[in-house]
């Protein structure tokens, strides 16, 4: 039988129900890349991801699609510009070899559902060793930074001191050039040095340090990672960084620490060499995503095991990703509520830790046995950040 398949861009909020074609669920870990720049656009933040959804047709008119499918591929972003195809045909011959020993499909419900206790003996085992983490607000929360949703406490819900016509503008570049004064006044409070990691953190930096973290993707501006020691190579910054700054009229870039002094003192920075208006390589909507963030096409094909703490899973493309990582692959949710495909299209090897984000991860510390190491690394690295503070 001939069949014609299409790949289509979908939006990442469209749920679709799984395959029934055996093996065409394993398109979720295939990426299809074009060469030409026809019906192409460069990705931003709160794009969907357009590869995370595809659709197949066959040639008698039925269309089957599913809501999934993993960046994977040789085809890296250039520089911070990363070109999406819009269609795309394949052969069938050529998606049979793109199958070759990748198990899909299957009735989940016949497979036993997995706990917080197996992934930690999974861990334990050394039968996941390429941990792909995906932070959120939520993970800093504990250590006193506001989150941007939460009612009565998000940073959203608390910007109308600032009167900016409505609170996304504060991130936005066109009001940012009209008036920058409200994004400077909330950089003063969140800028790098007026918080310190929690425990959540600190699971992080032993991940890295045991060499179990592939990568840790963030979605905070707060810096807190990096002061906890995670080096930036096994860090995306995928909303940027006050780590580094830019002037917006020359271009040239500047260690972030160089204007903290303006910022705290309530001035707006300026380019020594030109004057022009310095913005903290922060990724306002509508802006390109950083170069780094597009790891991914590499990291979640390859990842073993993937955490989901502490986001609300809404700001796109970075939600999204929970969805890039291979079917076969645990993913555990550590997080106050259920989220994405956690609440939409739960797997048989979804766990999801709902709560208080410390608490669980000190349930998931205390399964691995890493108590004493964690006790250990949070007073060793909370004696360097005092006695640098002091």
């Amino acid at each position: 039988m001939n069949l014609g398949i299409w790949f289509r861009v979908l939006t990442a909020g469209n749920v679709h129900p799984p395959v029934s074609h055996q093996g065409f669920a394993a398109c979720r870990s295939l990426w299809i890349c074009t060469q030409g720049d026809h019906h192409s656009r460069v990705l931003c933040r709160n794009d969907p991801l357009p590869s995370l959804g595809f659709g197949f047709t066959l040639t008698n008119g039925h269309s089957q699609q599913r809501g999934v499918l993993a960046w994977a591929g040789e085809k890296m972003a250039s520089a911070s510009r990363v070109r999406i195809p819009a269609v795309r045909s394949v052969s069938l011959s050529a998606m049979a070899r793109g199958f070759s020993g990748i198990s899909g499909g299957g009735d989940d419900s016949r497979k036993q559902k997995l706990t917080l206790q197996n992934v930690a003996e999974l861990i334990q085992k050394k039968e996941c060793s390429r941990v792909v983490v995906m932070a959120g607000a939520g993970i800093s929360t504990p250590s006193g930074i506001p989150d941007f949703r939460s009612p009565g406490s998000g940073l959203y819900s608390n910007l109308q001191q600032y009167n900016i016509p409505y609170p996304e503008a504060i991130f936005e570049l066109s009001y940012f050039f009209h008036n920058p004064k409200p994004f400077f006044t909330l950089a003063k409070e969140l800028y790098p040095g007026n918080y310190k990691p929690n425990y959540a953190h600190y699971f992080l930096r032993l991940l890295h340090d045991k060499g179990l973290l592939m990568r840790l993707y963030t979605q905070n501006i707060d810096g807190l990672e990096r002061v906890a020691g995670i080096p930036p190579n096994s860090l995306v910054e995928a909303h940027g960084t006050f780590a580094t700054a830019t002037c917006t009229v020359c271009r040239r870039t500047y260690p972030g620490e160089d204007f903290r002094g303006e910022v705290m003192a309530d001035k707006i920075p300026r380019c020594p060499v030109c004057t022009g208006l310095i913005k903290p390589d922060i990724v306002f909507f509508g802006e390109e995503l950083p170069s780094r963030f597009f790891l991914h096409m590499r990291d979640f094909p390859m990842a073993d095991l993937l955490f989901v703490i502490g986001t609300s899973l809404e700001v796109e493309p970075f939600a999204s990703l929970a969805g890039a990582i291979r079917s076969s692959v645990p993913r555990v949710l550590i997080n106050r509520d259920l989220v994405g495909p956690f609440a939409f299209q739960q797997q048989y090897n979804d766990i999801a830790q709902l709560g208080d984000v410390v608490s669980g991860v000190e349930k998931l510390v205390e399964l691995l046995g890493w108590k004493k190491e964690m006790q250990e690394l949070i007073q060793r690295e909370t004696k360097k950040l005092d006695a640098k503070d002091s």
